[in-house]
């Protein structure tokens, strides 16, 4: 017996929201700087970014500086 099991997963929901807890430079998307506060995205490869990486994601189907993961 073979159980096979395909799952549809949005790269967007393997991100997790978050508050920036101190300055981490700037967004590799929207070049803003990320801010102490900030609401962000944090990727599984651990990347940060503003929440501007869902736009990203509906065009891109990668984290934009691990593009090869």
């Amino acid at each position: 017996l073979v159980v096979v099991c395909f799952l549809t997963i949005s790269l967007c929901a393997l991100s997790s929201e978050d508050v920036l807890s101190k300055d981490a430079g700037e967004c590799a998307i929207c070049l803003e700087e990320l801010q102490q506060g900030d609401t962000i995205a944090r990727l599984p490869c651990l990347c940060i970014y503003h929440k501007c990486i869902d736009e990203w994601f509906e065009v891109n189907r990668s984290c934009p500086e691990h593009p090869s993961d």
